[in-house]
């Protein structure tokens, strides 16, 4: 080999040397970037034959079938989270039976109130804490009804929030593309914008689960489960209009509120066929749209049941027909037909309520007595007792074809509840658990800085040689002009 070609042979890995060094500092210094993937060169000779080495390129180093599943348990544990948040505040909205105000805890002060009051039936006082405890159930119902009302508003915006992001995160990823493109075309080092890209994809992937599909010169794609092309050299967009206000009467199925379009098309936006399925978008909507209208249902249904125990005819004779009872549909008789929103609308009956301008005797006389009667006669209240502890079968709710007492179907409406909220937190429970593991593992594949330190020592006497080569080849061609 002549001098001169020791020489260039010298330099090339020289120049290798520095970059392979100036890529492990980078590993280095990014071993606890998220998103980042670590580099090493792609080295080959110069010309077949010949020595010295070539720079082919950069490698990063990622295990795109890690991410991937890592990506979907993401978003298995964005829908399953919506949905355990809802059910586990529903489930404190409405209370334990050992806490006073939950809803068992205020029927049983209210059935208490009755008992005392019958003991006493001349008892403004006592005649009074009755009234109170019927306002306080009434208002409990109410504020339960409000509670689901709102958590739906919070689900249709926490939608157009998410909707909004991918549409943004999905123009994003089209511009990275665009760049890594072009800079593979010009021979420059793509990785920190694959980095970029990686992070942009990672914050999507809560929200709806995809697939990352590899495209020519560094692109990628993006596909849901569901079958859906959310990019495919061009993002796709989604649409999706908010509300100011959600009441119980307001659904996706009658028009009152927004579904999801893909490029303009409608799709499914919660269910097995839905092309978004699993991620916290999908979860969203199965609270706004599934799981907070079937609440809604069940606590219709017990307001329902307490209504019609109390307006019952052959309760107080007192009552002209088709006027309501102790309890009514905002003052007025409750028909079946209006159902939706009841608990939202129950009400005490303003005949007994001084505030109002009713009485409390009438509590012990009759909703319809024009004056005071026997104060000692306690029957109608004893009979409101009786009422109350009546075993009846529920004609609505979802509830079980069972006879049940008011307590026994409170206790029901607090178990449906309290299992749907077991259930998906198991089901929460096992995504975080694979989420955590996928996590570990993609971070176990990340730079090892021990491997890196070891490499930096290999390059410092890669280096090291190449540059005693040169100066040896110094030295022999000065050694030759001085002949």
């Amino acid at each position: 080999m002549s001098i001169s070609g020791a020489f260039s042979n010298a330099l090339s890995g020289l120049t290798a040397s520095s970059r392979a060094a100036e890529l492990v500092s980078s590993n280095v210094a990014n071993a606890m970037t998220q998103g980042y993937g670590a580099r090493s060169l792609e080295l080959s000779t110069r010309t077949p034959g010949s020595a010295g080495v070539r720079v082919e390129g950069v490698l990063r180093q990622v295990d795109e079938v890690l991410i991937g599943d890592r990506r979907l348990a993401d978003a298995a544990a964005g829908y399953h989270g919506a949905q355990q948040q809802f059910l586990t505040d529903l489930e404190q909205v409405l209370g334990t039976p050992d806490q006073p105000g939950s809803l068992s805890g205020r029927l049983a002060q209210f059935e208490a109130s009755l008992i005392e009051a019958a003991a006493r039936p001349d008892s403004q006082t006592r005649q009074s804490a009755v009234l109170n405890a019927a306002n306080s159930l009434t208002t409990h119902l109410n504020a339960t009804s409000d509670h689901i009302q709102n958590a739906r508003l919070n689900a249709d915006q926490a939608i157009a929030e998410m909707v909004a992001t991918l549409n943004a995160g999905l123009d994003d990823v089209q511009a990275l593309n665009a760049k890594i493109q072009t800079a593979q075309a010009r021979g420059a080092d793509p990785s920190g914008l694959m980095d970029l890209r990686q992070q942009k994809i990672d914050a999507l992937s809560p929200i709806v689960p995809f697939r990352q599909l590899p495209r020519e010169n560094g692109a990628v794609a993006l596909v849901t489960t569901g079958g859906a092309v959310l990019l495919d050299g061009k993002a796709a967009r989604l649409d999706f209009t908010s509300v100011n206000m959600i009441v119980p009467e307001m659904t996706l199925a009658g028009g009152a509120l927004s579904g999801l379009t893909l490029n303009g098309i409608p799709i499914d936006s919660a269910g097995e066929r839905s092309l978004v399925a699993g991620g916290a978008l999908a979860g969203q909507f199965a609270v706004r749209d599934q799981i907070a209208v079937t609440a809604q249902v069940r606590v219709d249904g017990f307001a329902r049941d307490l209504l019609e125990r109390f307006q019952d005819p052959a309760l107080d004779a007192t009552r002209a027909p088709g006027d309501p009872g102790l309890f009514t549909d905002a003052g007025a008789t409750f028909a079946a037909v209006d159902e939706v929103a009841l608990a939202t609308r129950i009400s005490v009956n303003a005949a007994v309520d001084p505030d109002q301008g009713g009485a409390l005797w009438r509590l012990r006389d009759g909703l319809g007595a024009a004056a005071q009667g026997n104060v000692g006669d306690a029957a109608l209240l004893n009979g409101l007792i009786d009422t109350f502890s009546t075993t009846r079968v529920p004609v609505s709710g979802g509830f079980s074809a069972t006879s049940q007492s008011a307590a026994g179907l409170a206790s029901e409406l607090l178990s449906s509840v309290t299992s749907d909220r077991l259930q998906t937190e198991t089901r929460l429970g096992f995504a975080t658990s694979q989420q955590q593991a996928l996590r570990q593992m993609e971070l176990s594949q990340g730079v090892d800085t021990d491997a890196q330190m070891q490499k930096l020592m290999q390059i410092e006497q890669a280096y090291a040689a190449n540059a005693r080569v040169i100066s040896t080849a110094d030295e022999m061609i000065q050694t030759i002009l001085a002949i």
